[in-house]
């Protein structure tokens, strides 16, 4: 047994009938070379071969009776890999678009919680003879950084190794439900300790904002987003339940030679692309606001209490400077932005959010979520931010699943009331992928604006 962190848990407590909190990722695969050829058997053979390696694939929820406390995560016994792992066709032609409308159809769903959370949709009928692999992971058991790190456990350097026979006997044993008696205890045990704690982070969380506040009135202060100062785009309102997927790759070593052309980091690069690719798409509904748009960016932190929790991150907002025309102006203009951004997110502390996350209070926080979205009032204030953008390092040689070889990774992250868009980026093997989830109602033609990456990135790389 062990108790979500607080941070964590705030995942579940957030999610709504239209705000789904799980995070994906559309895995292509070519099964050319896999020994004795493609089935879904084997695929499904190889997952349940690994699940006793991920704690987030073999764990399920518990509430703490009356909600005293945050909940906590037991191996499942009655863990059954037919309830996990599904098959399904992609329409024809099987294209990246036919892809995106079948990955879209499966994010528009919520987790079944009261099993482990995660879902792996195998979808066949790829053109070119592949196959992909999406998988569904809560944000309550992984953050971006440990859902790419599912990919060491699923798949391997080996082209030539060959997916396992039926399992033969659980692959795993889980463990029996903890007595109501003794989750009330040890959650009053930890409740008790907070009151102390909770001063001490009030005058520390005081004295921080003060310093930033102080610091931003410098003249020559390089100066991150602002909350609550984004302009409102037709992608910033009130969510619905449906989602939708589109997909872009670029060449990695050619954003490293705009990296290392405008000595910029390659992340500033990344954020440019999706700026660039923002004003077209917004240029071209004539929507293009006189303010810069604000992103807010999930970044990797050391934990509060190092090996406790999911989810290790904080998020930093920074300007995306889409009012500025020149590409490399742009480019320089998130440069300062994302150093200052990450200046006051240390001067605030990195572990700030997992700090207050800690005190969160489920039932309250849960009705709060449900009445902010219910009553649709996002739409009734600036948004907080436009959208978020993450980006996620991956491994830059192949990859197999059972012998055939990753041929693209397309990752996804939730989509938040007030901001129905949601850029992530991975790369891998000299390449980087693009992923955009979108409420469907609030960006009904995403891939307009997934055409506009290969623009922005030519932009930038013809700019001198």
């Amino acid at each position: 047994m062990e108790r979500l962190s607080g941070l964590d848990a705030s995942f579940l407590y957030l999610e709504t009938p239209k705000m789904h909190m799980h995070v994906a990722m559309a895995a292509v695969l070519d099964p050319a070379q896999m020994p004795g050829g493609y089935s879904f058997e084997k695929v499904q053979n190889l997952i349940e071969s690994r699940v006793h390696r991920m704690p987030a694939f073999r764990r399920r929820l518990v509430e703490v009776p009356f909600t005293l406390h945050h909940p906590v995560w037991i191996d499942d016994p009655d863990f059954d890999i037919i309830r996990h792992v599904r098959r399904v066709a992609c329409p024809a032609p099987g294209g990246r678009e036919e892809l995106g409308d079948i990955c879209g159809r499966i994010a528009s769903t919520p987790l079944d919680r009261s099993r482990p959370l995660w879902e792996a949709w195998v979808i066949e009928g790829i053109e070119g003879g592949r196959f992909a692999v999406m998988t569904k992971v809560h944000h309550a058991a992984v953050d971006g950084a440990t859902g790419a790190g599912l990919l060491v456990h699923l798949f391997s350097l080996d082209p030539t190794e060959a997916a396992p026979g039926p399992a033969t006997a659980p692959a795993f044993r889980g463990e029996g439900v903890p007595s109501p008696i003794d989750m009330m205890r040890d959650a009053v045990v930890s409740r008790v300790k907070q009151p102390a704690e909770f001063v001490k982070l009030v005058a520390h969380t005081a004295s921080a904002i003060a310093g930033v506040a102080k610091q931003r009135q410098e003249p020559d202060a390089l100066v991150g987003g602002t909350p609550l100062r984004a302009p409102r785009t037709s992608f910033n309102g009130a969510l619905s339940a449906r989602r939708n997927v589109a997909f872009a790759q670029l060449p990695l070593e050619g954003l490293k030679r705009i990296k290392a052309r405008h000595d910029v980091r390659l992340n500033d690069v990344v954020l440019a692309v999706c700026a660039g690719a923002l004003r077209r798409y917004l240029d071209g509904r004539g929507e293009l606001p006189s303010d810069p748009l604000v992103a807010v960016c999930p970044i990797s932190v050391k934990s509060v209490k190092p090996g406790v929790g999911s989810n290790h991150v904080s998020g930093m907002f920074t300007s995306l400077a889409t009012d500025i025309d020149d590409p490399v102006e742009r480019l320089m203009a998130i440069k300062a932005g994302t150093m200052g951004a990450k200046h006051e997110h240390q001067a605030i502390g990195a572990d700030m959010l997992q700090s207050w996350a800690e005190f969160a209070a489920p039932t309250t926080f849960h009705l709060a979520a449900r009445f902010y979205a219910r009553w649709r009032l996002a739409e009734k204030h600036r948004p907080i931010h436009n959208l978020v953008i993450s980006n996620v390092p991956g491994p830059q040689v192949p990859i197999y699943l059972a012998g055939a070889k990753l041929v693209a990774v397309y990752p996804m992250g939730p989509v938040m009331e007030g901001a129905g868009l949601n850029v992530t980026v991975m790369s891998y093997d000299g390449h980087v992928d693009f992923g955009f989830m979108v409420a469907a109602d609030l960006v009904p033609d995403v891939w307009s604006l997934a055409a506009g990456v290969q623009p922005a990135y030519e932009e930038l790389r013809n700019a001198r």
